[in-house]
């Protein structure tokens, strides 16, 4: 029997998480308890967070569930670009000339900042430090590579660019209308349903 591609494997896990929220939405919308041993969130400051206003640490549970969605999908994206690269060009893929230069440049001054101020780098890989339309870039730059995995170049970005979308609410810490969340599902969906 053979091992699948670490990507497959990561498109596996993040299919699983995905299911998990639907679950937790479920037991929440209709207050059932799916007997999943499931635990929803992690402790909380106790020294702090019960300070802060109730309404507000209800919106942060409630958006909870779209940030570690994102937070997979986002990094699995990255993973299968990494892995796609690295296949094609080998460890150093990032400085072969795959990644074009104004991504490749505010990547790395990303990084630097991070340095000069002291913090504990984020990676050392440096496309961990591009944003998420630059994954976006970085694929239709190199087609002729990522045309085997996906099924249209303008359906990749039509999906990304709505994802990218969806993802501001998140990371900038608002709240997700219903629509938006019903969008981030279907554009999810749509995410690999390219990949088949």
């Amino acid at each position: 029997m053979t091992t699948p591609p670490d990507h497959v494997l990561k498109l596996f896990f993040l299919s699983n998480q995905l299911a998990e929220h639907e679950l937790d939405r479920v037991e929440t919308e209709y207050s059932v308890d799916l007997r999943r041993s499931h635990v929803r969130s992690v402790e909380a400051d106790q020294d702090y967070y019960p300070q802060l206003e109730q309404s507000l640490r209800s919106q942060a549970a409630a958006m909870a569930p779209h940030y570690e969605t994102f937070f997979a999908l986002e990094n699995s994206i990255r993973a299968v670009v990494a892995a796609s690269l690295e296949s094609q060009e080998g460890d150093d893929w990032w400085t072969k000339g795959r990644i074009p230069p104004n991504v490749q440049q505010d990547s790395e001054a990303r990084h630097q900042r991070e340095v000069d101020l002291g913090m504990t780098p984020r990676s050392q890989e440096m496309l961990d430090y591009t944003t998420f339309g630059e994954l976006s870039e970085i694929i239709k730059a190199n087609w002729g590579l990522f045309g085997a995995l996906f099924s249209s170049k303008k359906a990749v970005e039509r999906v990304m660019a709505s994802l990218n979308s969806i993802r501001a609410p998140i990371a900038h810490c608002s709240g997700l209308a219903e629509d938006e969340v019903v969008r981030l599902r279907l554009a999810v969906r749509d995410w690999f349903r390219l990949m088949e």
